[in-house]
């Protein structure tokens, strides 16, 4: 049975930050007739992680309220980089490495949407028709002091950083795809704001009906303060193994569950309900969360293996069956702590595995390690834990 236009905003309101206008929305939605919902993800890199999953999942609930999903691919955009949120110019990719990382792009997102429900489209296929004299008149559509509007554009020019002419062009292009795709709605994350606006803009300009602009949260890394990102070194692949997987979701803090249940769970807003006031023991609802997302893109048998595994490892104090074995030379009856860690690639710096020692997150052998000026005697083998996920069984190899 299909849903009314306000039981369709409900859902559509889930996790959303704004809704520009929820009044055309609704107008849109009172027509009854399938909308147009677009969102576009430009391949900068060849996984997609769960921060990226955020407006996958929001595309989800459009689809099973029975409108037509766009999943754009930027490819053309990609050429350019997207300069929301950033403080320098992003450093432009080769048509190779876009067309690598485009490829993954559409298996990992049809782990969440109804791959025969859903309409991929690539922007190079108009993008590239452009002339040099279209783009003139599309830029005309726009002033500089309109761009210098935006808060990171505004941040660089005060700050004397360098602003390229062609990071003007991407929030025209994007538009520029919504008048090309006859979106009725486009969504993006909060830092995309400024674009979308723009592509409301052209729409007019083009005597099209605006699309409504549906902005998302950006959602927060492992590190629980910075946007998820793997140049931060906080995000969870949706490609990662399963176990890993389930191992990074169980190390989110309790104060974020309810903000990561909100955006990317299917469970309904009962569970969200006892997730947000505590009712949910914070456990058991973090490996329910984990089951879900390690079942949504590895399947339901790697999710109880990766929960069996996790209850081994740590819940019981076991070890991994698989423990990777790292082989050093033996130069010399012992080495120092720090440079294990570090030559067994468990750790990137002696400076990190000495920050690590002294918080008390190294182990040799079981036994935790206090002293960072340790030896460790280079004979046989040494079994090396690191926090809860990094372990390997040191060999000593004798020259």
């Amino acid at each position: 049975m299909k849903k009314s236009v306000q039981e369709q905003l409900e859902v559509i309101r889930r996790g959303a930050v704004e809704i520009i206008d929820e009044k055309e929305l609704a107008a849109k939605l009172a027509r009854g007739k399938p909308l147009r919902v677009k969102a576009g993800f430009d391949p900068t890199s060849a996984d997609l992680h769960l921060g990226h999953t955020v407006l996958i999942q929001k595309l989800r609930h459009f689809q099973q309220l029975g409108h037509q999903v766009l999943f754009l691919i930027g490819d053309f955009t990609a050429r350019i980089g997207d300069p929301s949120g950033r403080s320098e110019t992003r450093p432009q990719l080769a048509d190779e490495e876009i067309a690598r990382n485009a490829a993954t792009y559409q298996e990992q997102a049809f782990k969440i949407l109804d791959a025969d429900k859903t309409e991929v489209l690539w922007n190079s296929h108009w993008l590239d028709r452009l002339s040099a004299a279209d783009l003139v008149r599309l830029a005309s559509e726009h002033t500089v002091a309109r761009m210098l509007e935006r808060d990171d554009f505004d941040k660089r020019h005060k700050g004397r950083q360098p602003i390229g002419i062609h990071e003007f062009l991407y929030p025209l292009v994007q538009g520029y795809d919504s008048c090309e795709m006859r979106a009725d709605v486009e969504l993006g994350g909060t830092d995309q704001k400024f674009n979308l606006l723009v592509g409301r803009d052209l729409q007019r300009n083009r005597s099209q009906e605006p699309q409504v602009v549906v902005t998302m949260p950006l959602l927060e890394g492992l590190d629980g303060v910075k946007k998820m990102s793997k140049s931060y070194g906080n995000a969870i692949g949706v490609t990662e193994p399963p176990n890993e997987m389930y191992g990074k979701v169980m190390s989110i803090s309790d104060e974020l569950m309810a903000r990561y249940y909100e955006l990317l769970s299917e469970a309904g807003q009962e569970v969200l309900d006892d997730v947000s006031s505590g009712r949910a023991h914070p456990m058991d609802a973090k490996k329910a969360l984990a089951a879900e997302l390690v079942a949504r893109f590895h399947g339901r048998e790697a999710a109880a293996g990766a929960e069996l595994e996790f209850s081994k490892r740590f819940q019981q104090g076991g070890l991994p069956e698989d423990i990777p074995e790292v082989s050093l030379d033996a130069d010399g009856d012992a080495l120092w702590v720090c440079r294990l860690l570090s030559q067994s690639g468990l750790v990137s710096s002696n400076g990190e595995a000495k920050r690590l020692i002294q918080q008390g997150g190294v182990k040799l052998d079981g036994q935790r390690v206090s002293d960072p000026a340790a030896e460790v005697p280079a004979t046989g083998s040494v079994l090396v834990q690191v926090g809860k996920r990094r372990i390997a069984r040191v060999v000593f190899q004798e020259g």
